[in-house]
């Protein structure tokens, strides 16, 4: 495969709002440590993310020492959320899984409700170890899943998102390309590598930590919203149904669930395993 690397990673500490980008992250067996542990969820108990609320996509959550939040939104005063005291769980429902969390104090509810102009609440998630499985489908017995949509990490590589956007520019939405990485919200991003390459791959490892590619990740209306405004296009939904149409639906990119945990650092080679 030559030089493949990692170029960049991707922590989004609550589930739909803007990510951090930093230099190294450690891989937990639930994804990287502070991923998507949190969420908001409305009065029904239901997570919201970017398909029903792209305005999620300008609020931002920097992580802080101890697991904590400071949120920040247009707008909005930032706001310093503590991770939240062993209390009371409630049951709320990931994608029709139904996972116990840890309410937040009832200013974040506030913060994030005069965000969206809407009714929700944000909780935490207090136990990845043993509070949501895998998609039993795709999963090893024991695996678990923080508050992404299904699988602890999720891979992506500039070379697929070059072909993708050349495509892009030859189609009826040109101009909507090209399409920059984090409309895909991935967890780490490879470079090095042939387009198109990680479809055929079942394991790989990123520096010293090596991962089982559980299945290719089906996209969905969020890949269409621009993470700098919030508005949403055609593009990448168009061209995937025309190019990239496969039996679990529209795909780009890959989820993983890690073989082992340790540090994982960008410029870091990346291995196929099988």
């Amino acid at each position: 495969m030559g030089n493949a690397e990692l170029w960049s990673i991707h922590v989004h500490p609550v589930k739909a709002f803007r990510g951090l980008a930093p230099r190294q992250a450690v891989v937990e067996p639930w994804g990287l440590a502070g991923d998507r542990r949190w969420a908001l969820i409305d009065d029904g108990g239901k997570v919201v993310t970017q398909r029903q609320e792209p305005r999620l996509a300008l609020a931002a959550a920097e992580l802080l020492p101890g697991g904590g939040l400071r949120l920040s939104a247009p707008g909005c005063e930032p706001i310093t959320v503590a991770v939240p005291e062993p209390r009371a769980t409630v049951t709320i429902d990931v994608l029709g899984d139904k996972v116990e969390a840890v309410p937040a104090d009832p200013a974040a509810h506030a913060w994030a409700g005069a965000h969206l102009g809407a009714d929700v609440r944000l909780v935490h998630l207090d136990d990845p170890a043993t509070r949501r499985p895998v998609d039993p489908d795709h999963a090893l017995p024991g695996e678990t899943v923080s508050f992404a949509d299904g699988y602890p990490l999720l891979l992506t590589t500039v070379s697929s998102l070059d072909a993708l956007n050349s495509l892009v520019s030859r189609g009826p939405n040109a101009e909507e390309g090209p399409l920059p990485m984090d409309r895909f919200r991935p967890s780490v991003v490879v470079a090095g590598t042939p387009a198109w390459a990680e479809d055929d791959w079942s394991r790989v490892a990123i520096g010293e930590v090596a991962f089982r590619v559980a299945k290719a990740c089906r996209r969905c209306v969020v890949t269409t919203t621009d993470q700098a405004t919030a508005r949403r296009g055609k593009e990448p939904l168009y061209t995937l149904g025309r190019h990239r149409r496969f039996a679990d639906g529209l795909v780009f990119g890959q989820n993983l669930v890690p073989e082992s945990t340790g540090t994982i650092r960008v410029g870091d080679p990346v291995t196929v395993l099988g």
